[in-house]
Protein backbone atom coordinates (compact mmCIF):
# COMPACT_ATOMS: atom_id res chain seq x y z
CA UNK A 1 0.00 0.00 0.00
CA UNK A 2 1.28 3.50 -1.26
CA UNK A 3 1.26 6.09 1.62
CA UNK A 4 1.48 10.10 0.73
CA UNK A 5 3.17 12.29 3.05
CA UNK A 6 2.73 15.52 3.67
CA UNK A 7 6.06 16.54 3.46
CA UNK A 8 5.32 20.05 4.54
CA UNK A 9 4.12 18.50 7.80
CA UNK A 10 6.30 16.59 8.32
CA UNK A 11 9.33 19.45 7.64
CA UNK A 12 6.78 21.70 10.37
CA UNK A 13 7.11 18.80 12.84
CA UNK A 14 10.45 18.36 12.59
CA UNK A 15 11.10 22.53 13.11
CA UNK A 16 8.78 21.86 16.07
CA UNK A 17 11.35 19.49 17.93
CA UNK A 18 14.30 22.04 17.29
CA UNK A 19 12.33 24.67 18.54
CA UNK A 20 11.44 23.11 21.86
CA UNK A 21 14.90 21.96 22.26
CA UNK A 22 16.07 25.84 21.47
CA UNK A 23 13.55 27.10 24.16
CA UNK A 24 13.97 24.78 27.06
CA UNK A 25 17.85 25.58 26.12
CA UNK A 26 17.76 29.61 26.23
CA UNK A 27 15.43 29.66 29.06
CA UNK A 28 17.77 27.40 31.25
CA UNK A 29 20.14 29.99 30.57
CA UNK A 30 17.73 32.80 31.03
CA UNK A 31 17.20 34.20 27.95
CA UNK A 32 13.23 35.14 26.72
CA UNK A 33 12.76 35.23 22.65
CA UNK A 34 10.32 36.91 20.80
CA UNK A 35 9.58 36.60 17.58
CA UNK A 36 8.21 39.84 15.41
CA UNK A 37 6.60 39.08 12.35
CA UNK A 38 4.48 41.67 10.36
CA UNK A 39 4.54 43.06 6.35
CA UNK A 40 7.19 44.83 4.83
CA UNK A 41 7.48 48.43 5.69
CA UNK A 42 5.07 48.17 9.14
CA UNK A 43 7.69 50.43 10.90
CA UNK A 44 8.32 47.09 13.09
CA UNK A 45 12.18 48.09 12.57
CA UNK A 46 11.49 51.87 13.67
CA UNK A 47 9.58 50.55 16.58
CA UNK A 48 12.07 47.78 17.87
CA UNK A 49 14.57 50.48 17.31
CA UNK A 50 12.80 52.21 19.94
CA UNK A 51 12.33 49.55 22.15
CA UNK A 52 15.99 48.05 22.29
CA UNK A 53 16.80 52.02 23.52
CA UNK A 54 14.92 52.33 26.17
CA UNK A 55 15.94 48.50 26.79
CA UNK A 56 19.49 49.36 27.28
CA UNK A 57 18.29 52.58 29.23
CA UNK A 58 17.08 50.38 31.72
CA UNK A 59 20.04 48.54 31.72
CA UNK A 60 18.30 45.14 30.76
CA UNK A 61 20.64 42.94 28.93
CA UNK A 62 19.30 42.41 24.95
CA UNK A 63 20.14 41.61 21.56
CA UNK A 64 18.31 41.57 18.23
CA UNK A 65 18.36 39.53 15.75
CA UNK A 66 17.17 40.70 11.93
CA UNK A 67 16.52 38.43 8.65
CA UNK A 68 16.18 40.10 5.41
CA UNK A 69 16.38 38.50 1.80
CA UNK A 70 18.75 41.11 1.03
CA UNK A 71 20.82 44.49 2.31
CA UNK A 72 21.67 44.82 6.08
CA UNK A 73 19.19 48.32 6.19
CA UNK A 74 17.43 46.84 9.38
CA UNK A 75 20.84 45.74 11.09
CA UNK A 76 22.71 48.99 10.73
CA UNK A 77 19.62 51.14 12.08
CA UNK A 78 19.05 48.50 15.26
CA UNK A 79 22.61 48.95 15.59
CA UNK A 80 22.34 52.24 16.40
CA UNK A 81 20.77 51.24 20.29
CA UNK A 82 24.16 49.95 20.95
CA UNK A 83 22.91 46.44 21.61
CA UNK A 84 24.60 43.40 19.80
CA UNK A 85 22.63 42.72 16.25
CA UNK A 86 22.88 40.64 13.64
CA UNK A 87 21.59 40.27 10.46
CA UNK A 88 20.74 37.10 8.65
CA UNK A 89 20.80 37.53 5.15
CA UNK A 90 18.34 34.33 3.49
CA UNK A 91 18.97 34.63 0.05
CA UNK A 92 15.44 34.22 -1.03
CA UNK A 93 13.89 31.82 1.99
CA UNK A 94 10.63 33.95 2.92
CA UNK A 95 10.93 32.84 6.53
CA UNK A 96 13.28 31.33 9.10
CA UNK A 97 13.58 28.40 11.05
CA UNK A 98 14.55 27.14 14.38
CA UNK A 99 17.44 25.16 13.74
CA UNK A 100 18.62 27.83 11.37
CA UNK A 101 18.04 30.13 14.47
CA UNK A 102 19.85 27.88 16.79
CA UNK A 103 22.49 28.25 14.22
CA UNK A 104 22.90 31.76 13.67
CA UNK A 105 22.55 31.79 17.93
CA UNK A 106 25.81 29.65 18.71
CA UNK A 107 28.76 31.43 19.75
CA UNK A 108 27.16 34.99 19.32
CA UNK A 109 24.57 35.62 21.71
CA UNK A 110 26.09 36.77 24.67
CA UNK A 111 25.47 34.32 27.46
CA UNK A 112 23.60 37.09 30.10
CA UNK A 113 20.86 38.26 27.42
CA UNK A 114 17.65 38.84 28.64
CA UNK A 115 16.03 39.34 26.28
CA UNK A 116 16.26 38.46 22.38
CA UNK A 117 14.12 40.36 19.72
CA UNK A 118 14.19 38.36 16.37
CA UNK A 119 12.77 40.22 13.80
CA UNK A 120 11.77 37.86 11.05
CA UNK A 121 11.84 38.20 7.02
CA UNK A 122 8.97 40.71 5.88
CA UNK A 123 5.75 38.87 5.48
CA UNK A 124 2.39 37.23 7.09
CA UNK A 125 2.49 33.83 5.32
CA UNK A 126 5.92 31.85 5.37
CA UNK A 127 6.52 32.73 9.10
CA UNK A 128 3.24 32.04 10.18
CA UNK A 129 3.87 28.02 10.11
CA UNK A 130 7.00 28.48 11.88
CA UNK A 131 7.92 28.52 15.58
CA UNK A 132 11.43 29.39 16.58
CA UNK A 133 11.58 28.57 20.31
CA UNK A 134 9.96 32.03 21.37
CA UNK A 135 7.83 32.72 24.46
CA UNK A 136 6.48 35.38 22.86
CA UNK A 137 4.89 36.21 19.21
CA UNK A 138 3.99 39.39 18.05
CA UNK A 139 2.55 40.15 15.15
CA UNK A 140 2.64 43.85 13.74
CA UNK A 141 0.65 45.88 11.20
CA UNK A 142 0.44 49.49 10.53
CA UNK A 143 -2.72 51.65 9.98
CA UNK A 144 -1.88 51.69 6.44
CA UNK A 145 -2.58 47.95 5.82
CA UNK A 146 -6.19 48.37 6.27
CA UNK A 147 -8.64 47.16 8.96
CA UNK A 148 -9.26 43.50 7.18
CA UNK A 149 -5.87 42.75 7.75
CA UNK A 150 -6.43 39.92 9.67
CA UNK A 151 -9.38 38.32 8.19
CA UNK A 152 -6.36 38.06 4.97
CA UNK A 153 -3.73 36.62 7.51
CA UNK A 154 -5.80 34.30 10.16
CA UNK A 155 -3.01 32.02 10.54
CA UNK A 156 -0.54 34.85 11.24
CA UNK A 157 -3.19 36.75 13.48
CA UNK A 158 -4.59 33.53 14.99
CA UNK A 159 -1.55 32.67 16.49
CA UNK A 160 -0.22 36.05 17.99
CA UNK A 161 0.23 36.40 21.85
CA UNK A 162 0.16 39.96 21.08
CA UNK A 163 -0.64 42.69 18.30
CA UNK A 164 0.78 45.87 18.35
CA UNK A 165 -0.41 48.24 15.80
CA UNK A 166 2.15 50.70 14.66
CA UNK A 167 2.19 54.33 13.13
CA UNK A 168 -1.04 55.27 14.81
CA UNK A 169 0.50 59.57 14.78
CA UNK A 170 -1.32 59.29 10.66
CA UNK A 171 -4.45 56.75 12.02
CA UNK A 172 -6.41 59.83 11.23
CA UNK A 173 -5.10 60.92 7.83
CA UNK A 174 -5.20 57.28 6.31
CA UNK A 175 -8.84 56.95 7.74
CA UNK A 176 -7.70 54.18 10.14
CA UNK A 177 -11.06 52.63 11.64
CA UNK A 178 -9.70 51.19 15.14
CA UNK A 179 -12.85 49.55 16.40
CA UNK A 180 -13.14 47.68 12.87
CA UNK A 181 -9.49 46.39 13.02
CA UNK A 182 -10.18 45.16 17.30
CA UNK A 183 -13.05 43.40 16.17
CA UNK A 184 -11.27 41.38 12.97
CA UNK A 185 -8.71 40.45 15.68
CA UNK A 186 -11.06 39.47 18.11
CA UNK A 187 -12.86 37.21 15.60
CA UNK A 188 -9.19 35.51 14.42
CA UNK A 189 -8.43 35.38 17.98
CA UNK A 190 -10.48 36.03 20.97
CA UNK A 191 -8.97 37.79 23.71
CA UNK A 192 -5.71 38.84 22.60
CA UNK A 193 -4.51 42.28 23.95
CA UNK A 194 -4.04 44.67 20.86
CA UNK A 195 -1.11 47.75 21.50
CA UNK A 196 -1.27 51.08 19.76
CA UNK A 197 2.19 52.16 18.82
CA UNK A 198 4.17 55.40 17.54
CA UNK A 199 7.69 55.15 16.80
CA UNK A 200 7.77 58.69 15.75
CA UNK A 201 5.37 60.19 18.51
CA UNK A 202 5.97 57.74 21.24
CA UNK A 203 2.89 56.09 21.90
CA UNK A 204 2.84 52.76 23.56
CA UNK A 205 7.06 52.90 23.32
CA UNK A 206 7.93 50.27 26.31
CA UNK A 207 4.97 48.28 26.15
CA UNK A 208 6.40 45.82 23.94
CA UNK A 209 9.98 45.23 26.27
CA UNK A 210 7.27 45.56 29.64
CA UNK A 211 5.50 42.22 28.05
CA UNK A 212 8.55 40.20 26.82
CA UNK A 213 10.15 40.91 30.79
CA UNK A 214 7.00 40.03 31.68
CA UNK A 215 6.95 36.76 29.98
CA UNK A 216 10.34 36.06 30.69
CA UNK A 217 9.75 36.46 34.59
CA UNK A 218 6.88 33.49 34.38
CA UNK A 219 4.08 36.14 34.29
CA UNK A 220 2.60 33.82 30.76
CA UNK A 221 0.99 34.58 27.74
CA UNK A 222 -1.77 34.65 25.89
CA UNK A 223 -2.87 31.30 24.72
CA UNK A 224 -4.71 31.57 21.27
CA UNK A 225 -7.81 29.63 20.99
CA UNK A 226 -6.39 28.57 17.50
CA UNK A 227 -3.23 27.16 19.22
CA UNK A 228 -5.24 25.42 21.55
CA UNK A 229 -7.65 23.87 18.20
CA UNK A 230 -4.80 22.85 16.40
CA UNK A 231 -3.04 21.48 19.26
CA UNK A 232 -6.20 19.11 20.30
CA UNK A 233 -6.50 18.00 16.25
CA UNK A 234 -2.77 17.05 16.33
CA UNK A 235 -2.71 15.17 19.57
CA UNK A 236 -6.46 13.83 20.22
CA UNK A 237 -7.41 13.08 16.91
CA UNK A 238 -4.48 11.93 15.10
CA UNK A 239 -5.22 13.99 11.76
CA UNK A 240 -4.62 17.45 12.88
CA UNK A 241 -3.31 20.42 10.26
CA UNK A 242 -1.59 22.44 12.40
CA UNK A 243 1.39 21.78 15.30
CA UNK A 244 1.94 22.64 18.88
CA UNK A 245 3.85 23.58 21.34
CA UNK A 246 4.05 24.45 24.98
CA UNK A 247 6.13 27.25 25.37
CA UNK A 248 9.08 28.08 28.54
CA UNK A 249 5.65 28.46 30.83
CA UNK A 250 3.79 25.91 29.78
CA UNK A 251 0.86 27.53 28.03
CA UNK A 252 0.69 25.46 24.64
CA UNK A 253 0.08 27.47 21.45
CA UNK A 254 0.49 25.72 18.54
CA UNK A 255 1.71 27.06 15.01
CA UNK A 256 -0.68 26.12 11.75
CA UNK A 257 -0.38 26.94 7.94
CA UNK A 258 -2.98 28.15 6.55
CA UNK A 259 -2.64 28.87 2.92
CA UNK A 260 -2.66 32.22 2.16
CA UNK A 261 -2.04 33.10 -1.18
CA UNK A 262 -2.17 36.74 -0.72
CA UNK A 263 2.16 36.51 -1.35
CA UNK A 264 4.02 36.09 -4.35
CA UNK A 265 6.76 33.59 -2.73
CA UNK A 266 6.88 30.15 -3.35
CA UNK A 267 6.45 27.85 -0.78
CA UNK A 268 8.21 24.87 -2.56
CA UNK A 269 12.18 25.47 -1.84
CA UNK A 270 11.39 25.67 1.67
CA UNK A 271 10.43 22.10 2.38
CA UNK A 272 12.59 19.29 2.76
CA UNK A 273 15.78 21.61 2.95
CA UNK A 274 18.48 21.81 5.91
CA UNK A 275 19.71 25.28 5.44
CA UNK A 276 23.20 25.47 6.29
CA UNK A 277 25.06 28.79 6.32
CA UNK A 278 28.57 30.43 5.42
CA UNK A 279 30.50 33.18 4.46
CA UNK A 280 30.20 35.06 8.00
CA UNK A 281 31.68 38.52 8.27
CA UNK A 282 31.83 41.27 10.89
CA UNK A 283 31.26 45.45 10.52
CA UNK A 284 32.42 47.39 13.64
CA UNK A 285 28.16 46.77 14.93
CA UNK A 286 26.98 44.18 13.07
CA UNK A 287 27.15 40.72 11.91
CA UNK A 288 26.00 39.21 8.91
CA UNK A 289 25.60 35.93 7.54
CA UNK A 290 24.53 34.86 4.44
CA UNK A 291 22.24 32.07 4.28
CA UNK A 292 23.16 29.50 1.41
CA UNK A 293 20.70 26.65 1.05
Amino acid sequence: MCRVVDLRQAVLAKNDEAAQVLRTELTARGTTVVNLLSSPGSGKTALLERELLLARERGVAVAALTADLATENDALRLARSGVPVKQVLTDGLCHLEAAMLGRHLDGWLPGDTRLLFVENVGNLVCPAGYDLGESLRVVLASVTEGEDKPLKYPTAFGLAQLVVVTKTDIARAVEFDEAAFRANVEQVNPGVEVVLTSARAGEGLGVLLDRALAVGAGGGAHAPVMARQQHAEAHGHGHGHGHAHADAHGHSHGHGHDHDHDDDHDHARDEGHDHDHDGDHEHPHVQTVAQTR
